[in-house]
């Protein structure tokens, strides 16, 4: 099969095309797997800190990407819930080990067998892919295969994330850096608590332009203050500062969720520039937020059809995935990427 591949870990910055267009051994599924034809696969920013090694794939070569539409091409002898034909999708929860308290309490994202698809086993950068049909997800039939895409990282993430903001309805939220999970974000929290204010914080005016299109009640840059304190916020940037700004304008017993599997150490510095009672007191929080659960993904693509959230996406072909990926190291984002495989 055709297949992007990711050989070794390098610098975006220094080799701007990592992935190697290669045939690859087509997967054999197992016993309950499910060989999956892909269809679409969207970019994340995850996939750069795979290719840069803040989160490096135990083996090489990988085949990169984590929200995968596609349909069954064939299945294990023992699978139940999915048939030939059927339409799917894939996030970044490959499997847990399903024993765990973690697991059983909902929470398999904190699993210590924990499998990401793309880092730890193959993704969807390519023709085929295999996936246990336990961690397959029904794809509702009001989006395409396009749009279903991003809505399997980005806004399942963003759901978690809006989740653990303890947001309530009239509260202020703050959007920090607005790319492919934020304007999700946004349609959620829109649709949820309709009494509350939005404020959104990007470096471009692009992406602030592109936040109030979306019923941002104010944009501004990072470190712009906004009109009124927020009383929880989502953090979804690669760096440091906006976390020190967040905090800075987060209300007191307010709550700062950070969207990202990793942070990069270009701007680690700002740190220094934390100060106890300008960013900390007041009771205020700071919360991760790692990977995602299997309820996760399943509880927010029905929200997504409900309501229903509508992607924006930028289309490539998957020989075109170094090009995407540059794009999105250098910020030239608007909505999510996404491949289409063929």
């Amino acid at each position: 099969m055709k297949a992007m591949v990711l050989k070794r870990i390098t610098n975006l910055r220094e080799n701007e095309a990592p992935l190697e267009l290669v045939d690859f051994p087509k997967p054999v599924p197992g016993g309950k797997d499910l060989l999956v034809k892909v269809s679409v696969c969207g970019v994340c920013h995850t996939e750069l800190d795979e290719i840069e090694g803040r989160t490096p794939p135990p083996v090489f070569p990988i085949i990169l990407g984590h929200q995968i539409v596609g349909r069954v091409e064939e299945t294990g002898k023992d699978v139940t819930k999915f048939k030939v034909g059927d339409r799917l999708g894939i996030a970044w929860i490959h499997s847990s080990c399903g024993k765990c308290k973690h697991c059983i309490e909902g929470n398999d994202n904190l699993c210590e067998k924990f499998v990401a698809t793309g880092r730890d086993s193959h993704g969807g950068y390519a023709e085929y892919t295999i996936v246990p049909e336990d961690y397959a997800f029904p794809i509702p039939e009001v989006y395409s295969d396009l749009e279903a895409a991003p809505l399997l990282c980005a806004g399942t993430i963003g759901y978690r994330s809006l989740r653990l903001t303890n947001m309530k309805d009239g509260d202020i939220l703050g959007l920090v850096g607005f790319g492919a999970s934020a304007h999700l974000v946004i349609q959620m929290a829109r649709h949820r608590y309709p009494n509350s204010k939005i404020f959104a914080f990007a470096r471009s005016e692009g992406e602030r332009s592109f936040a109030r299109e979306l019923g941002a009640s104010w944009a501004g840059d990072i470190g712009e203050a906004p009109p009124e304190k927020l009383n929880c916020a989502i953090d979804t940037t690669p760096a440091w500062k906006p976390i020190v700004e967040a905090l800075k304008n987060l209300a007191p017993g307010g709550r700062l969720v950070v969207n990202a599997i990793r942070k990069e150490d270009n701007d680690k510095e700002h740190l220094l520039k934390l100060d106890y009672p300008a960013h900390l007191w007041h009771e205020k929080e700071i919360k991760s937020v790692a990977n995602v659960a299997r309820q996760d993904v399943s509880e927010f693509l029905e929200l997504a059809a409900a309501i229903p959230i509508r992607p924006e996406v930028q289309v490539f072909r998957l020989e075109d995935a170094n090009k995407a990926l540059l794009e999105l190291k250098t910020s030239k984002i608007r909505g999510a990427k996404v491949f289409i495989i063929k």
